[in-house]
């Protein structure tokens, strides 16, 4: 569910000091380090990360190879007046007829260089662009100039100041950011920020139970995260891909068991479960998998599967009414199985009663393989 990346510059001054840069930037969970040719298998000793490096050959270990250091991009060589003629955009063709993945790094100096960088981002895989001083205009005029382009646009920042302005502009912001900077503390505040940045809000609706009533023996699972989660926070489940229930977190504590803050009883094998913009069944999730945590203000962040708990539960059906339509959701019998009130509040399956008001997610749409589809599609 993540939308933005984020990248660690890490190409100046002695090792030491870059290393610890770069360890805690692989620790906040940066997404891209980047360095010269020579670091890249010091980098890849310190952990499993995705490496750029600045080089103009095939040679390179590096995930990505990034043109325009010593070039045209920084300008240290000028501007070719026909950019066809330029170094820096035929290293990159050149590349990716190899089938390297290429950066373009440009430092825009001016308006011609926001024309290179155009220019560049044309035959990359990814733009990075650094501006001289923090400049919006020059950004929003690459963002609307290469969104048809098969290009992810990284913007130089100092700060998790500017990488909320650079993810932010003209809606949509950068694909990412490149954090040039030596206070660990702005690494980590940083990548926090890229974490939720692009994740909009999604929208919960009060709807009314019509039914709650035992139904036998099932399969049900429980989704062990990576994550605590707080009262308020679950997960959207429901039988019923257009219509899903906020299923609670395990996170308060009861008389019958301790808290299992990690935990959502999400629901039977055969549910939907919202994972970012899709619906996944909760009896294909596994270690490893993302799942997307919802909380009672419809707040989303990501969080990672530890293990996928299938065992045989009494269930029972709850039903509501939402805008005339009905939706469905099947859970475990159980206390500490939880749904949220419309005053969000955590409330038990046992004592759910007709006439109460719960929070659920509803889309006027169909699902193909977890997808949206405009046709017609009948769930009971």
């Amino acid at each position: 569910m993540k939308d933005k990346t984020i990248w660690i510059k890490a190409d100046e001054g002695n090792w030491d000091d870059r290393k610890i840069v770069i360890t805690t930037g692989i620790e906040s969970g940066a997404d891209c380090i980047l360095v010269n040719g020579a670091d890249v298998s010091k980098v890849k000793e310190l952990g499993n990360v995705k490496v750029a490096a600045f080089a103009y050959d095939n040679k390179s270990e590096a995930d990505i190879i990034v043109v325009g250091k010593g070039g045209e991009g920084d300008g240290t060589k000028p501007l070719p007046p026909d950019y066809g003629g330029s170094l820096d955009v035929t290293t990159a063709i050149r590349l990716k007829e190899k089938g390297i993945k290429v950066a373009g790094y440009v430092i825009i100096r001016n308006k011609e260089y926001e024309n290179f960088a155009a220019e560049l981002g044309n035959v990359c895989d990814y733009l990075i662009t650094v501006g001289t001083d923090w400049q919006v205009i020059p950004l929003e005029n690459l963002i609307a100039g290469l969104q048809k382009k098969n290009v992810k646009l990284i913007s130089g920042v100092k700060n998790s100041e500017q990488a909320k302005l650079a993810f932010e502009t003209m809606e949509h912001g950068s694909d990412g950011v490149l954090l040039d900077t030596k206070d660990l503390n702005q690494i980590k505040k940083t990548a926090t920020l890229a974490e939720s940045a692009g994740v909009n809000d999604i929208e919960l609706k009060t709807a009314i139970v019509t039914r709650v009533d035992p139904i036998g023996m099932g399969d049900r699972v429980c989704v062990d995260t990576c994550n605590l989660m707080v009262r308020g926070e679950g997960m959207l489940v429901g039988s019923q891909s257009n219509g899903m229930f906020l299923v609670h977190s395990e996170s308060e504590e009861s008389p019958y068991v301790a808290s299992r803050p990690f935990r959502v009883n999400a629901g039977a094998v055969h549910a939907y479960i919202k994972v970012g913009e899709k619906t996944r069944y909760l009896s294909e999730l596994k270690a490893g998998d993302e799942v997307t945590i919802v909380d009672a203000d419809g707040g989303q962040r990501t969080g990672v599967v530890g293990r996928v708990k299938i065992e045989r539960r009494p269930l029972v059906i709850v039903e509501a009414d939402i805008d005339g339509k009905i939706v469905k959701n099947i859970l475990q019998n159980a206390e500490t199985i939880k749904l949220v009130t419309k005053d969000k509040k955590p409330v038990s399956v046992t004592d759910l009663k007709v006439g109460d008001e719960i929070l659920v997610h509803s889309e006027d749409i169909g699902r193909h393989f977890g997808m949206k589809i405009e046709e017609t599609i009948i769930e009971k």
